[in-house]
C-alpha cells in the first residue's frame, strides 16, 4: 500500500514538474529562434571561439526585397512568354490545318472537276461512236437490202429473159436433119431407144449408173438412158449428154451447165441437175444466140462455148 502511494506520488510530482516548465521551455525557444534570425552566432564548444553577429543594414534589405520581386516579375514574365509560345503554336497548328485543308480541298475539287469532264467527254464520244455504228449498221442494212434487192431484180430479169428466148426458141426433141450429121452431132442424129434387160447392160457396158431417177450408160463419151435396165425406172429426157469422161456422171454436167446458163442470164431456175424443159429451153437460146446447132441438149460445141469443156 505504502508503495502504491509512493508511485502516485511520484507520478503526481512528475507531471507539476512537467506542466511547470512547458511555458519556460516555449520561451526559451522563442528566444532562440529571436536570436537565431537576428545575428549568426557560432559558438565552438572546443576552442570557445566567438564569432561576431551579423547585422543586416536596411539597405539590404530593401534590396533583397528588390531582387525578390525581379524574381517574381521575372517567373511571371516567363509565364505569359510560355503561354503566348503556346497560344502561338497552337494558332500556328490551327492555320496549318486550315490551309492543309484548303490545299488538299483545291486539289479535290479540280481531280473531281477533270474527272467529270472526262466522263462528259467520254459520254459524248460514246455517244458520237454509237451514232457512227447505227449509222454504218444502216448503211449496211441499205447495202445488204439493195443487194437483195439488185439480186431478185436480175434473177427476174434473167428469168423474163430466159422465158422469152424460151417463146422464141422451140426446143428440139429430134435429130434428124442434115444440121446433125456432122461429127459433133452424129450422136444425136444415130440415136434411138434400145431396150434390154440388166443382165444385157452389164455385159456390154460395164459403166451404168443410176441417177436422174433412171440408169444409164456411157459410150465413147457420151452418156444415154439404159432403157429396160429397170422395169420402173424414170427419165425427164431421153438423148445422149456428152461428158467426155466416165467419172463426169450427166447430174454433175447438167448442175455446171444450170450454173454457167444462169451466169450469162440464160437460166432462173434451180440447180438440181436435171434436164427438164426450163435447162433445155435455156440450152437453145444460149445455142441459137451463138450460132450453134439447136440441140436443146448438152452437145460438144456447146460445152466448149460455155467453158466447160
Amino acid at each position: 500500500m505504502k508503495r502504491i502511494v509512493l508511485l502516485t506520488f511520484i507520478g503526481s510530482l512528475a507531471l507539476a514538474l512537467t506542466t511547470w516548465g512547458a511555458p519556460r521551455e516555449k520561451q526559451a525557444n522563442r528566444a532562440a529562434k529571436s536570436r537565431s534570425a537576428s545575428s549568426a552566432h557560432v559558438a565552438s564548444a572546443r576552442s570557445g571561439g566567438h564569432v561576431a553577429k551579423a547585422r543586416t543594414s536596411p539597405s539590404m534589405r530593401s534590396r533583397g526585397k528588390t531582387h525578390l520581386v525581379t524574381r517574381a516579375n521575372k517567373a511571371t514574365r516567363s509565364r505569359m512568354e510560355a503561354a503566348r509560345t503556346r497560344s502561338a503554336r497552337t494558332a500556328n497548328r490551327s492555320a496549318a490545318r486550315k490551309a492543309s485543308v484548303r490545299n488538299g480541298t483545291t486539289p479535290n475539287r479540280e481531280n473531281a472537276l477533270a474527272r467529270t469532264n472526262t466522263q462528259r467527254t467520254n459520254r459524248a464520244e460514246a455517244t458520237r461512236n454509237t451514232g457512227a455504228r447505227a449509222v454504218q449498221a444502216n448503211v449496211r442494212k441499205s447495202a445488204a437490202r439493195n443487194l437483195a434487192v439488185n439480186r431478185k431484180r436480175n434473177l427476174t430479169f434473167a428469168r423474163n429473159v430466159a422465158l422469152n428466148r424460151d417463146r422464141n426458141v422451140r426446143i428440139v426433141n429430134h435429130w434428124r436433119n442434115d444440121r446433125f450429121r456432122g461429127g459433133d452431132y452424129i450422136a444425136f442424129y444415130n440415136y434411138n431407144r434400145v431396150w434390154h434387160d440388166r443382165s444385157w447392160w452389164v455385159s456390154y457396158y460395164p459403166n451404168v449408173t443410176f441417177v436422174l431417177g433412171g440408169w444409164w450408160y456411157w459410150n465413147a463419151g457420151f452418156w444415154y438412158p439404159a432403157w429396160g435396165y429397170d422395169p420402173h425406172g424414170w427419165y425427164s429426157y431421153d438423148g445422149p449428154i456428152y461428158t467426155g469422161y466416165a467419172d463426169r456422171t450427166p447430174d454433175r454436167i447438167i448442175e455446171d451447165v444450170q450454173l454457167a446458163l444462169r451466169q450469162q442470164g440464160y437460166y432462173a431456175g434451180a440447180i438440181d441437175g436435171r434436164l427438164g424443159p426450163q435447162t433445155r429451153g435455156a440450152l437453145a437460146a444460149f445455142q441459137s444466140d451463138n450460132s450453134l446447132a439447136i440441140t436443146s441438149a448438152v452437145d460438144r460445141p456447146t460445152l466448149q462455148t460455155l467453158g466447160l469443156s
